[in-house]
């Protein structure tokens, strides 16, 4: 037996304004608000399923320190360039963390900062 990852939580500062950004990233929808405090987004099905739900949970500090998680994201329907467009309209912005240019990757700040990267392979949808 083993453990599967259920839920991320992402502290931030504005968790409606992060969870508008990655339900439209993961195609995810709002599971859960709580005043304003805590907004939970996960796929249509629910919590439980094959795909883990995030928490956004307000942090009016950040924590100090570099983030020691980061979301990876791949495509599912188009191709790495046609998402990195799309990412990038939706609020994404690229951030510089040592890249040599070399990478099948592109590392990304959502509209808080918090990196995340878009890796090359396009997936099956869940």
């Amino acid at each position: 037996m083993a453990c599967r990852i259920s839920e991320l939580v992402l502290g931030c500062r504005d968790p409606e304004l992060l969870a508008r950004f990655w339900c439209a990233v993961l195609d995810y929808v709002v599971l859960d608000r709580e005043d304003g405090d805590m907004v939970e987004i996960g796929p249509r099905e629910g919590f439980g399923g094959p795909q883990p739900t995030i928490i956004l949970s307000r942090r009016d500090e950040p924590e100090p320190g570099k983030a020691r998680l980061h979301i990876d994201v791949n495509a599912t329907d188009r191709d790495q360039d046609a998402e990195l467009e799309r990412l990038l309209g939706l609020g994404a912005r690229p951030a510089e963390v040592g890249q040599t240019g070399e990478e099948q990757w592109h590392v990304l700040a959502d509209p808080e900062g918090n990196e995340f990267c878009l890796l090359r392979a396009r997936l099956d949808p869940v």
